[in-house]
């Protein structure tokens, strides 16, 4: 299973609607650092999507999301449970790094 997109229509839904942990990558198109994070989330989740649900949204497309989240800095990280944050991290990760953020 790949990276699903978020957006208003389906963020709930999939945030709220796994039994897996969500973890969701806050970027924006124009952010360089969010696209040197791309590529690891995205192989990131081919090795773990038995473990986690991996997705990613776009601030400046789901602005009111961000805001609900008090997403400031990108790339940002939530970790989700039952639809609930429980884990965040503002700048982009390692591929181990993530492994360490869902296993907090």
């Amino acid at each position: 299973m790949s990276v699903i997109h978020l957006n208003s229509q389906n963020f709930e839904s999939t945030v709220s609607g796994s039994d897996k942990p969500v973890i969701v990558d806050f970027f924006a198109d124009w952010c360089a650092p969010c696209k040197m994070f791309a590529p690891i989330f995205e192989k990131t989740s081919e090795k773990l999507s038995d473990t986690a649900v991996f997705a990613k949204l776009n601030v400046d497309e789901c602005n009111e999301i961000a805001l609900k989240y008090s997403v400031m800095s990108i790339p940002t990280v939530i970790l989700f449970k039952g639809g609930q944050e429980v884990a965040r991290h503002t700048g982009a990760l390692s591929a181990g790094e993530i492994l360490q953020f869902l296993s907090e």
